[in-house]
């Protein structure tokens, strides 16, 4: 054989190999695609994780907003009015939701409630306004869609997003160190790069989680999976018996400039997308999520709730425990100040105010 005829034979089974690694490409694109995604999500995984830091403990009073309401829009405004929240003009925020499932308030966020809140924030100056979840019990999108939020978007200039729908870039892994996850956890990058985050959350039980306020609904924040890692990060939560701690660990990475509770109605019981309804008929409002979470803890206790949100001191319930000892917030009676404005609002706040001290 000369040389001149091997090389020959040579380049041609290379054009011939390159020819069909194209093929393959041509034919198999999601494979390709699916490669690089996993190879990504490792590198942001493993990489580029953050660990999780505990906060200074809060040498301020944490002030709760009180109102008595059967009317959520007009409850929102008057607490609103009250807590006169700073942070607002001319940021960018991201409002969330509970759209845990689209069911009528107290299982998801009331969308006249949501309107009164963007309307208020409008008003008070704020840049663009972004709003989105992630669903547990239901498909994001079409609770979403059944809530009515793409109209409000598009009636106000919001920029409505689908959590589940975004790609391994929009996600922030933060390492296991220091938490009970088994594998840390991924946290949503919009509500992470916004200049003020509002947490919009309901007054319930939950069947799994014991009760759902605002440092549960933290937990629409978080990926069930990521975009090339096959790990479920929401049966990791919810098959563990450390999930009241976890829920606490993953309110660590973000500062909520204020939560709004929507008190009108609540599940005693049951929960979360269905239970025991009462008229608890309050709105609450604060930049302290601990003192927030404690009050309405108190609320839920004065109506007559389940054992397990009944038993020992608010204090010492591992969710409120754990977010105390990350630095998140109040860490008794004491650090909160109750606001109200009116006679009606005072007598619900003297009502409660025995089962927040005890």
């Amino acid at each position: 054989m000369s040389h001149k005829f091997f090389n020959l034979k040579h380049k041609r089974r290379s054009i011939l190999q390159l020819t069909g690694l194209a093929v393959g490409a041509a034919v198999f694109p999601p494979t390709f695609h699916t490669i690089k995604t996993s190879l990504e999500a490792a590198k942001a995984k493993h990489a580029d994780a953050k660990k999780i830091t505990p906060l200074s403990p809060p040498t301020e009073i944490g002030k709760v907003v009180l109102v008595h309401s059967e009317n959520r829009v007009d409850g929102t405004r008057r607490a609103l009015d009250l807590l006169q929240p700073k942070g607002i003009k001319g940021k960018r925020i991201f409002l969330k939701p509970n759209y845990n499932t689209a069911d009528p308030a107290p299982a998801a966020t009331d969308t006249r409630m949501l309107e009164a809140l963007v309307q208020e924030l409008q008003n008070a100056g704020a840049g663009q306004i972004s709003i989105g979840d992630r669903s547990g019990m239901a498909q994001t999108r079409q609770a979403m869609e059944a809530k009515g939020v793409f109209k409000l978007a598009d009636r106000y200039g919001l920029n409505a997003i689908v959590l589940d729908e975004l790609g391994v870039k929009d996600w922030q892994y933060f390492s296991a160190e220091g938490t009970h996850w088994q594998q840390g956890f991924a946290f949503a990058r919009p509500i992470l790069e916004a200049e003020a985050v509002v947490n919009m959350c309901c007054l319930k039980t939950h069947g799994g989680a014991r009760y759902t306020l605002s440092l549960k609904n933290t937990v629409g924040m978080v990926a069930k999976y990521v975009p090339g890692d096959r790990f479920n990060y929401m049966n990791d939560l919810h098959t563990s018996k450390y999930m009241q701690l976890m829920i606490a660990e993953i309110n660590s990475v973000y500062q909520p400039t204020f939560v709004l509770m929507d008190g009108v109605e609540a599940f005693v019981k049951g929960g979360p997308e269905a239970g025991d309804k009462v008229a608890a008929n309050v709105i609450l409002a604060g930049t302290d999520r601990v003192a927030v979470d404690a009050v309405a803890l108190g609320i839920l206790r004065s109506l007559g709730t389940t054992a397990e949100v009944s038993h020992g001191s608010i204090w010492q319930l591992e969710q409120i425990r754990r977010a105390i000892d990350l630095g998140l917030g109040a860490s008794s009676a004491e650090q909160i100040e109750l606001i109200t404005a009116d006679a009606a609002s005072q007598k619900i706040a003297d009502r409660i105010r025995p089962y927040i001290m005890t």
